[in-house]
């Protein structure tokens, strides 16, 4: 009930009101059945936006960071994740993806629509990154269609570490589903699941325009945190 509450008479036309959004593709989004939904990630923002102009409740696995924070602040935001009925996932570990696969099978399971992020970060400097394979392992065994989602504008509102989000028009554009019916049984072949997450973050780099970057996040984001202590105090010459 308050997810619809959200979607409907708090936060959507909020959003809708402030930000303007221009919709292309809707109709690609299924009327029913399960289906997966597969988008870029520029902003905090994307959690709200897809979710407000989308007509079907959409279930994101979101990252469990978000359920354990400290203090008020954290209580608060565990709630409103727990609410608007968001999966928390543990990302760390060697069991971090299966996990991850397994509640998105379940809300696949029961004719949903589910929200995924394959980059598996937000992007901290707007260029879309090799996509993880637990979108493919989940479109080959639930035999779903993905519908490639871009979010273009997000990142301008609210690039990483911004908490108040900038006024602006963004578009979130919708592609025609993908049918990975062709695939069938082989979500344990390495080639076959990186060869269709390679053809999803293809089809959302065709709706985005980024520039596209063949590497994980996590790994270029961790690599630059290990400079910028470098960049800020650089040895002394003797």
């Amino acid at each position: 009930m308050f997810y619809y509450v959200l979607k409907y008479v708090l936060l959507g036309p909020l959003l809708r009101l402030l930000f303007r959004p221009r919709i292309q593709g809707l109709d690609n989004i299924p009327a029913d059945g399960a289906a997966i939904v597969a988008g870029n990630h520029l902003s905090f923002s994307d959690h709200f936006l897809m979710p407000a102009i989308i007509r079907r409740r959409i279930t994101f696995l979101a990252k469990a960071e978000y359920f354990t924070g400290p203090g008020v602040k954290g209580r608060l935001t565990a709630t409103f994740f727990r609410s608007a009925g968001q999966i928390p996932v543990d990302r760390s570990g060697k069991e971090a993806g299966q996990a991850a696969i397994r509640e998105g099978l379940g809300v696949l399971g029961k004719g949903e629509l589910l929200g995924i992020y394959p980059e598996g970060t937000r992007s901290h400097d707007g260029r879309l990154y090799k996509g993880k394979v637990g979108v493919a392992v989940m479109a080959i065994k639930a035999q779903v269609p993905v519908v490639p989602c871009a979010m273009v504008g997000t990142f301008e509102i609210q690039p990483p570490g911004q908490k108040i989000p900038n006024i602006k028009q963004v578009t979130i554009r919708f592609g025609e589903p993908l049918d990975f019916s062709r695939y069938a049984g082989l979500e344990n072949e390495k080639a076959a699941v990186r060869a269709v997450t390679d053809e999803i973050m293809y089809a959302i780099l065709g709706l985005s325009g980024q520039e596209y970057v063949d590497r994980y996040a996590a790994e270029v984001k961790a690599e630059e945190a290990e400079r910028a202590p470098a960049k800020k105090f650089p040895r002394l010459r003797r």
